[in-house]
């Protein structure tokens, strides 16, 4: 049964690799020509020199992952060459940020399930901050949440909550809304307040709602932490170690962290549904 559910991922997995290889022929042909031709040209030395070029404009798989092995595996990880050292930075940030947009998330939501003026007052600028581009906005929040003395961490996590709790109340407001009438009729004829009915009857039926939300939001939050690091000049993060690569034309470098960085967005990913799992089963939900 997994074999049956893994063979499409494994396929399409190599779908990409074999896709991925060709195009690093064309793509390294400026670089590698000189060299093949020196060589004396054939197939053996085309696809040899264009798979293991140094400094490739774009690097072959194994490349990419001899780079990971060699930057998180064969240093230590507390050295600022560990990609894991670089990684933890980011996260930091990262989770603050996520916990932050997901608590104001959960608050708007709230309040606009809760009191009809602010619906129709906050939901346009919620939908309107989206709007905005994040590579405009961030230096300006940097600069302007630089000024107030807050540590750099907190800097860099507004830019990951300003990004994250947009599907957190979006998600929410369904959610709490998702009760149908007669549930809500029951719970007053309970005489139940509405602190209760949200305790209850609202909260519980936004569970699922809530992790699809967090689940995107976390992912975002990843992202929007890398974006924080570029115009503050971090010498440590993820964000750094692409802008370094980019300053010195090291692919590699930039290659080695990107998946790293995906890796690591995946893995928040798991952790949620794994925990949505957990939590639904304890409130009795079927599988």
């Amino acid at each position: 049964m997994r074999i049956e559910r893994g063979l499409p991922l494994l396929t399409v997995c190599l779908v990409i690799f074999v896709i991925w290889y060709l195009a690093c022929i064309p793509m390294n042909h400026v670089l590698t020509a000189p060299k093949i031709a020196n060589a004396g040209g054939g197939l053996s030395n085309w696809l040899w020199f264009s798979w293991n070029e140094g400094r490739p404009v774009l690097p072959s798989p194994h490349q990419v992952i001899r780079e990971i092995w060699n930057t998180v595996f064969a240093v230590e990880p507390w050295s600022i060459k560990s990609l894991i050292f670089h990684l933890w930075i980011t996260l930091s940030s990262t989770l603050v940020g996520f916990i932050m947009g997901g608590l104001l998330g959960i608050a708007l939501a709230i309040g606009i399930v809760h009191v009809g003026s602010l619906e129709k007052s906050l939901m346009p600028w919620i939908i309107a901050s989206q709007t905005i581009p994040i590579l405009a906005i961030a230096p300006m929040l940097i600069v302007v949440l630089g000024k107030t003395g807050l540590p750099d961490i907190f800097t860099k996590a507004s830019i990951s909550a300003y990004l994250c709790f947009f599907p957190v109340t979006i998600g929410m407001v369904k959610g709490l809304r998702s009760p149908d009438v007669m549930q809500q009729d029951l719970m007053r004829t309970y005489n139940a307040s509405a602190t209760q009915t949200l305790w209850k009857l609202r909260l519980p039926a936004s569970l699922p709602f809530l992790f699809a939300s967090l689940k995107v939001s976390v992912a975002i939050a990843l992202t929007g932490a890398i974006v924080a690091e570029l115009p503050t000049g971090a010498v440590a993060g993820i964000g750094a170690r692409l802008l370094n690569g980019s300053y010195y034309g090291n692919t590699l470098q930039i290659w080695a962290a990107l998946f790293v960085a995906a890796f690591a967005a995946a893995t928040l990913v798991w952790i949620l549904s794994e925990s949505e799992k957990l939590s639904l089963k304890r409130m009795g939900a079927k599988p």
